[in-house]
């Protein structure tokens, strides 16, 4: 009589280091959520298990509480997502008194995402932060395409991306990250101006601006008419950036733009990003970010890769 089969196993994963620091700030993954997606954290917080996340990026505050653009300002376009919202919110104070406790709960790192018209309300803003605690880093939206004044204005122009991260800079310790616009012909010259101005990291892509037409109505879908795409139609193109960044600057990089799975994190990884950030994805399934995050250690254990930070900037590329 043959005996029966003994039971087997999967053999066991080799323990992978998902840590990576950005300046002085140290992330347990290198996953984070883009600022605009993922609210102030507390409206994910029964879908997703916040304390799993590298770190969580807030959705751009300001000095007060903005209703944002009129609607319609989403419309779907093929593998993305066309967005005008303008940058709403509760404003800095609503935040503090009311988010940040929530967050710190958490001991998930938060970067607290802020935007001004001028150079003077982002000082503010910084200034107001000061010794909070619970705000880990601080980023510097200077490239939102969806305000009529500052936004996008600030990083296409190296000189005034350099105004803003220097003025910051004087007013704060917190490691800073410059978020960049993709809507420029030189993204490496806005990176490294930013990077000598005292940025301690670049996140980069935001949006790339784009429109979309009813025919029938012969109207834009979006009430501002351009808003900004986003999504995987965007992905190679955010790739391809963060590449030119990563040659230009020594420091680190959040990479972003149509991120939805493992595999497309470590694309950024190995273009030069130190971190990714998920974000429209985030849309379709708020555990997206999670997703990704548990896809990287199978992931990088198949490669035989034992810590991440060994792939950024690891492409290899043709002669």
């Amino acid at each position: 009589m043959r005996e029966p089969a003994k039971p087997t196993h999967p053999p066991a994963m080799p323990a992978v280091d998902l840590s990576v620091e950005i300046g002085t700030l140290r992330l347990r993954n290198p996953v984070t959520t883009a600022s605009g997606t993922f609210g102030y954290g507390r409206e994910m917080a029964d879908l997703v298990d916040l304390s799993r996340l590298g770190a969580i990026t807030v959705k751009t505050l300001q000095l007060h509480p903005r209703p944002g653009n009129p609607p319609p300002r989403i419309c779907e376009t093929p593998a993305g997502m066309i967005n005008s919202i303008g940058l709403p919110g509760s404003g800095i104070e609503h935040f503090l008194k009311e988010d940040l406790p929530f967050l710190r709960g958490y001991g998930t790192p938060v970067i607290l995402s802020v935007a001004g018209s001028r150079v003077e309300e982002y000082v503010a803003l910084v200034e107001r932060v000061h010794g909070e605690e619970g705000i880990a880093a601080i980023e510097l939206n200077i490239s939102c395409p969806n305000v009529k004044q500052g936004g996008l204005a600030f990083s296409v122009d190296p000189h005034a991306t350099a105004q803003v991260v220097s003025a910051c800079r004087a007013a704060t310790a917190r490691p800073l990250i410059a978020k960049l616009t993709p809507n420029v012909t030189h993204i490496a010259t806005i990176a490294r101006a930013a990077a000598d101005a005292g940025a301690d990291a670049i996140a980069a892509i935001n949006t790339i601006q784009a429109m979309a037409i009813d025919v029938r109505s012969r109207r834009p879908r979006i009430a501002t008419n351009i808003g900004g795409l986003s999504g995987p139609a965007i992905r190679p193109i955010a790739v391809r950036m963060v590449w030119e960044i990563a040659q230009a600057v020594s420091i680190p990089i959040i990479g972003m733009g149509g991120i939805t799975s493992a595999a497309d994190a470590l694309e950024f990884i190995l273009a030069g990003a130190t971190a990714v950030a998920v974000g429209t994805a985030t849309f379709r399934s708020p555990g997206a970010v999670i997703e990704v995050i548990d896809g990287l250690g199978p992931l990088l254990a198949e490669l035989g890769v034992a810590r991440i930070r060994d792939l950024v900037g690891a492409v290899q590329l043709w002669e």
